[in-house]
């Protein structure tokens, strides 16, 4: 097995910029060959422990709020701490004439791994950037329809309502309640509220607030039928579900990196296809706003070249545990608190448990207990970081492991749920 010097200073090896690059000890072959040999399974505790190693994990409190933002492996924090002493020697030479040079191999690295084209892909800082872009940027005028929720996230519902009052055009909300295992139900909330004014649907594939797994690909076929443009936030899917972007059907995709992938903070994606990308404005001006080129949504000005280049790393280490072993892991985490805590007095879980209908994240609550209280609680007893969530229907603390979550971590979880359900 690995220590975690071995692992990281391995792991470093691998880098996009040639001029730049450590040479590689063999580690992600080695360990590839070794997963290969052993396949560990999703509760293979002494496989994961190993990759609790390579995450400078907190030994004085337990991180469940990774859907906030994710903590990097110690990898990619060497690698970025690498970049900018690099950048800091001269940095308008290193960086605009060296790192800048990595772009392009990422983005394809990106691409393959989105199953996507490279021409298709911007690299930017987060979900909220990306979809921004496409919201603010889209051609709609007075009297447009678009089909959204009020589970989605909020700083995409502030662009669709500045939309509507700056443009006139009219938001049209499903009424739908969560948790909900009944992807028909759901579908069926949508299209009633498709009409022949409807232009976009608003879609978010794993929501943010308590996990449920949206019926996107199903949706998305719908609205095409209708001439309907259909945008994504893959926010809480991207690098967790196994899937590919264009599976999913539809024409705009957002993400951030710096959750799921553990990419360095401020890192995120967009995916526009090919065809649309010179119909959005870009959310920073450039000379060229009608460009077929997919760079003009990256004319940021002086970035930080130290997070873009760390992004490859995260991309290494994903790519070395592999999407689907990830997924599989995060789902057991999340299957093996929420089991457990169902059979406690006045437990609430807003997050339906069903195979196709969550994965790493979920949401607890207790009848007549705000979610703040539940948060704080877990925080001040049991040094437990979780997000209290109060939205809609949804009272109660989100829950939400990564790969350096421990089976250990989530006794304490259900220690400290049990504590509380008997206050």
């Amino acid at each position: 097995m690995l220590n975690r010097r071995n692992f990281t200073t391995k792991l470093l090896s691998s880098s996009f910029i040639p001029a730049l690059a450590i040479k590689d000890k063999g580690f992600l072959k080695g360990i590839s060959e070794w997963i290969t040999k052993n396949d560990p399974s999703e509760s293979d505790e002494d496989f994961w422990n190993q990759i609790r190693l390579a995450y400078t994990a907190s030994q004085q409190i337990v991180n469940l709020n990774n859907g906030g933002v994710s903590p990097s492996p110690k990898v990619v924090q060497d690698a970025v701490e690498h970049f900018n002493k690099l950048a800091n020697d001269a940095p308008s030479y290193y960086m605009w004439r060296i790192m800048d040079q990595g772009r392009e191999p990422l983005r394809e690295n990106l691409a393959k791994f989105a199953g996507v084209d490279p021409e298709e892909l911007a690299i930017n800082r987060n979900a909220t950037e990306s979809l921004d872009t496409v919201i603010l940027g889209m051609s709609l005028k007075k009297g447009d329809q678009v089909v959204l929720s009020k589970y989605d996230y909020p700083n995409m519902l502030h662009a669709w309502r500045q939309r509507e009052i700056r443009d006139g055009i009219e938001l049209k909300y499903v009424d739908i309640d969560l948790p909900l295992e009944d992807n028909d139900k759901v579908i069926e909330k949508y299209l009633d509220q498709f009409t022949s004014k409807t232009k976009v649907v608003h879609l978010t594939h794993v929501v943010n607030w308590n996990g449920q797994i949206l019926p996107v690909r199903k949706i998305a076929d719908e609205a095409k039928k209708r001439g309907i443009k259909v945008v994504v936030d893959g926010a809480h899917s991207f690098a967790i579900l196994e899937f590919k972007i264009p599976e999913l059907n539809c024409d705009y995709f957002g993400t951030s990196l710096h959750k799921w992938l553990s990419a360095p903070i401020g890192s995120g994606m967009l995916w526009i296809k090919k065809e649309e990308i010179k119909n959005i404005f870009p959310l920073i001006p450039n000379g060229e706003p009608f460009s077929e080129n997919i760079r003009k949504f990256e004319n940021l000005g002086t970035r930080s070249f130290m997070i873009e280049q760390g992004i490859g790393y995260a991309l290494n280490f994903q790519n070395t545990i592999g999407n689907k072993r990830k997924e599989d892991r995060l789902r057991y985490l999340k299957d093996y608190w929420t089991k457990e805590a169902m059979s406690l007095p006045k437990i609430k879980m807003y997050t339906p448990l069903g195979k196709e209908y969550s994965c790493a994240i979920a949401n607890v609550g207790f009848e007549e207990m705000e979610a703040g209280t539940i948060e704080s609680t877990l925080f001040a007893k049991f040094k437990i970081h979780t997000s209290p969530t109060k939205w809609e229907k949804i009272n109660g603390a989100r829950v939400t492991p990564h790969v350096y979550t421990t089976t250990r971590d989530l006794d304490r979880l259900l220690d400290g749920l049990s504590y509380i359900s008997k206050m």
